[in-house]
């Protein structure tokens, strides 16, 4: 059965107990999203907290859906690779690193609004007038794990470019690097479209920044204080559970043959002798995998893994 590691577990359980702390509290007067949402650092209502505990809040059912699937799905994997503490530091500075690149894309639309009504406007203008309006920018709240999910998606892309994803409603697979890219462009372009349609487009676009800009910089500093084997170690514990089925298979294939054979040596020792073989294919195939990644497999060696996994 398949585990959720713990931290993307922890992650999933706290979204879904503020989102529905989010209800209960609001049918008490309390608006969570208004304490714990990103606001405008000149608003009235802005806390430094704000940059952390506005991850945790979603604004509908969709919302919060949407990103915990992303969360799930390639959040998994990545910390099955890295690591707990890794993929915890990552996620948070990612998610920290979104709420500041969307702070600085608000302080730059004030800033245009301000210099559409002032002329030469200059940025003592621009801080007065925020003082000013202090508790009309209050709207502008950011909330949502978004950015830190893009983070973790773009690290799932530099990690296995070469994945195939099968993504709706295209019928056929794609690579993860093409599909990061796409998911960019799109983020890029809907910023620069400035749509008005509630999404935080710069905080995905900074959440995937840092996460570029921090895999960049552990790639080459390996020794930075985080274990770069784990990936290694991944396909090895993946190459252990493959060793220990063939083990369990092994014994009750011997114990069938012995009753079946009347305990003919010489039948053990053909089994045993296929069976080091096929051991032997399935520990070269694992090999390649660690070494090129799984879509360097032909569909023979594809099918064999499959095949080897499914024996109990």
């Amino acid at each position: 059965m398949f585990r959720i590691p713990t931290v993307t577990k922890n992650l999933l359980i706290i979204n879904l107990l503020a989102f529905i702390a989010t209800y209960v509290l609001q049918m008490r007067g309390i608006d969570l999203a208004d304490i714990g949402g990103l606001h405008f650092f000149m608003a009235s209502h802005f806390h430094f907290y704000q940059l952390v505990t506005y991850l945790f809040l979603h604004a509908s059912f969709m919302h919060i859906l949407s990103n915990m699937f992303g969360l799930w799905m390639f959040g998994c994997v990545i910390e099955n690779v890295w690591g707990p503490k890794k993929f915890l530091f990552y996620y948070i500075t990612c998610g920290i690193g979104a709420g500041l690149l969307q702070e600085i894309a608000q302080f730059g639309s004030f800033y245009m609004t301000v210099a559409e009504q002032v002329p030469e406007t200059t940025l003592g203008t621009v801080m007065e007038y925020g003082t000013h309006y202090a508790n009309v920018l209050n709207s502008w709240t950011t909330i949502g794990a978004s950015g830190a999910v893009y983070a973790i998606i773009l690290a799932f892309g530099m990690t296995f470019p070469n994945e195939r994803l099968f993504i709706i409603p295209f019928p056929f697979p794609i690579k993860a690097k093409w599909f990061v890219l796409g998911y960019v462009a799109i983020e890029f372009f809907s910023a620069l479209a400035s749509s008005g349609d509630g999404v935080a487009h710069t905080a995905h676009l900074g959440g995937m920044l840092f996460g570029y800009l921090m895999i960049r910089y552990w790639n080459r500093h390996p020794s930075s204080g985080y274990d770069r084997s784990r990936g290694q170690q991944f396909f090895e514990n993946l190459k252990r559970n493959f060793e220990q089925r063939q083990q369990n298979s092994q014994r009750h294939h011997n114990a069938d043959m012995h009753v079946e054979r009347g305990g003919s040596k010489e039948a053990d020792r053909e089994y045993n002798a296929r069976k080091r073989q096929n051991q032997e294919e399935i520990d070269a195939i694992l090999d390649k995998i660690r070494q090129s990644g799984y879509d360097s497999l032909t569909k023979e060696e594809k099918k064999k893994l499959f095949d080897a996994s499914n024996q109990r």
